[in-house]
């Protein structure tokens, strides 16, 4: 089963960044923390110094609301979010 959660998964993640619709911000910030935990789980890490603080301040944040989601969850999440938003 896990072997086609990640097939599905990283079909997600093709289908969201070839998409030409325009997201709204709170899609995009589900989308990212979705996508960060599935991938890095509570390994979070956070670049202060970063240009856009502003920005990076609520990906980070975005992210940290999904603390002690499983990975295999976050991907679940993150398809059927994209499989709602984009057609």
């Amino acid at each position: 089963m896990a072997d086609d959660l990640d097939i599905l998964f990283n079909e997600a993640y093709e289908k969201a960044s070839n998409t030409n619709e325009k997201l709204p911000p709170d899609v995009m910030l589900k989308l990212y923390a979705y996508y960060k935990q599935a991938v890095k789980g509570d390994h979070f890490s956070f670049n202060a110094h970063s240009e856009a603080n502003l920005r990076s301040a609520f990906k980070f944040n975005a992210w940290m609301q999904l603390k002690g989601m499983s990975e295999d969850e976050a991907k679940r999440e993150y398809i059927n979010l994209v499989n709602t938003i984009i057609k």
